[in-house]
């Protein structure tokens, strides 16, 4: 039965769910009032699918910080369990593919101003490099765009979701003609604002996840790819090249992935050394050197060592192994219902479960090259992606 709480929580739900692609202060601050109003409505809650292997997650995080050497500097990482609220309110809340279809038309249009930003951005970054007579490329690996983000990892991990989710829309969603049009202008805008972010691993992320659609539509399509690739390498500007390049021969360190060598093989020093509990939320930065294999010399490469740069090395190092297990088998579950949905037929859902596998895919693949479910900003848009899909399996019963 509906109460009078009820269309304030959807709204607040689906201005949480869309503003997380634009400003995580906004999202969060929707976030507390949807929570708020579905409490105060005593409105009906649905537990994910595979709840358990969340509930062990949150679980041995709190457990771990327990043991850790130092509680009140891992609470940060406690409070992030808040965005996690994200996935509860949009599977609460959304009960319709009208509902995922305008959470796709938010992304599109919040990713596209976002995209116009960076691309704003770049040609201002390109502009300063020439009138000083610096190396564009050395000068703007270091600072690259990051449209309304406050980095460029952010900030790619963003437009990849809103590429995946609306190319799934564009395939399978039968848009209408306005919305159709505005995927065909935007979704461009958004890629070349992706490939101008000059993030590699984000790069090969979306390709995994745009394979994925293009070979559940048309395989053949699969072979534009490729051939999108190298017209990119041939056509682009030079330091578009230098960065494809760097994949395989980098710029001394200033593209080096020497220092994901060294967060790796510590990473895997700390697992070793604590396999249960971990080093505690918060607590892999500030041990770091202690864990540096022998072997490796001890000046460490220019990089970032506050966090080991994939989700399943810093999760494990961080809070235990059983943590990071159950986090991924979660992912993964959720990801084989979704796929076993499709093959049994989704009906008009089917866009939305494409999109959630395809982001899905994304997240997973982005993660072994940065620790992507660490920022907020992409977390709560994954969770949303997590709470959306299930709308279909909702729409085909009704």
């Amino acid at each position: 039965m509906t109460t009078r709480w009820e269309p304030a929580a959807f709204w607040c739900a689906f201005g949480a769910a869309a503003a997380s692609a634009v400003s995580i202060a906004a999202s969060q601050t929707l976030l507390g009032l949807a929570l708020a109003a579905m409490l105060a409505g005593r409105l009906r809650w649905r537990l994910p699918a595979h709840w358990p292997a969340l509930a062990i997650f949150a679980g041995w995080t709190i457990l771990s910080l327990a043991f850790s050497d130092s509680p009140r500097a891992g609470l940060p990482q406690i409070r992030k369990l808040y965005v996690w609220a994200m996935l509860f309110v949009v599977l609460a809340m959304f009960r319709s593919l009208r509902d995922v279809r305008w959470l796709a038309a938010a992304w599109l249009a919040g990713g596209t101003l976002s995209a116009l930003r960076g691309l704003w951005q770049f040609a201002a970054k390109w502009t300063s490099a020439a009138q000083a007579g610096k190396d564009f490329y050395l000068a703007y690996v270091g600072d690259r765009i990051t449209g309304f983000m406050s980095h460029w990892m952010t900030f790619s991990g963003q437009m990849m979701i809103v590429l995946l989710f609306g190319a799934a829309l564009l395939l399978w969603g039968k848009p209408q003609r306005r919305l159709r049009w505005a995927l065909i202008a935007c979704l461009p805008v958004i890629a070349l604002a992706l490939v101008l972010a000059f993030t590699r691993g984000v790069w090969i992320a979306a390709a995994a996840g745009g394979i994925y659609l293009l070979w559940s539509w048309k395989r053949w399509t699969v072979a534009l790819l490729p051939a999108a690739a190298l017209l990119a390498f041939a056509a682009g500007p030079a330091g578009l090249r230098q960065r494809l390049v760097s994949l395989v021969r980098p710029h001394g360190q200033t593209d080096s992935n020497l220092h994901r060598v060294y967060t790796l093989r510590t990473g895997i020093e700390m697992i070793k050394a604590h396999p249960l509990l971990g080093l505690g939320p918060e607590r892999v930065g500030p041990h770091f050197s202690q864990y540096v294999p022998p072997d490796l010399p001890k000046a460490l490469p220019e990089g970032y060592y506050g966090h080991l740069h994939n989700i399943y090395v810093h999760f494990a190092a961080e809070r235990g192994l059983p943590a990071m297990l159950a986090l991924v088998w979660f992912l993964l579950m959720n990801l084989r219902d979704w796929l076993a949905a499709l093959r049994a037929g989704a009906g008009d859902g089917a866009w939305a479960l494409h999109a959630g596998v395809a982001v899905l895919i994304g997240i997973l693949v982005t993660g072994l090259f940065e620790y992507n479910l660490g920022d907020s900003e992409i977390l709560a848009m994954t969770l949303a992606s997590l709470g959306a899909a299930p709308a279909a399996g909702l729409s085909r019963r009704a």
